[in-house]
């Protein structure tokens, strides 16, 4: 995930500098002939656009897709019951015996019992 920001944030700079330099050959961005009070010369709109495209860009890459699995992941911890066979983050298989607001009681092959955090499951098996 941070190489992707490292990846957005690098191509957001070329493209500013792009901007800057299609700017200056157009003779939009140059100094002598912008007026003193022009802060942002010729080109912010393009620059609007800019950003507008890598904010839709880091929207459908980043938040949307983590949003998706939070949402899966939800569903996933609402919907186990009792006799679920369940996987944990930690690789360990079994049973779900009972089911608390925020542990599970998972019964193992041999009979052992686990209590382990609900966020911990990550997955149900089929039977």
């Amino acid at each position: 995930m941070k190489r992707w920001i490292t990846v957005l944030m690098c191509a957001m700079l070329l493209g500013m500098g792009l901007v800057a330099m299609a700017d200056e050959v157009s003779g939009d961005g140059t100094a002598a002939d912008a007026p003193a009070s022009s802060v942002f010369g010729g080109g912010w709109q393009s620059m609007l656009i800019l950003f507008a495209v890598f904010g839709a860009i880091f929207y459908f890459m980043l938040i949307r897709p983590q949003r998706k699995r939070q949402a899966k992941m939800t569903e996933l911890m609402t919907g186990l019951k009792r006799g679920d066979n369940v996987i944990t983050a930690g690789g360990i298989y079994g049973e779900i015996d009972s089911i608390g607001d925020t542990a599970v009681v998972i019964v193992l092959e041999d009979g052992a019992k686990l209590k382990v955090a609900k966020s911990s499951v990550i997955q149900k098996k089929d039977k």
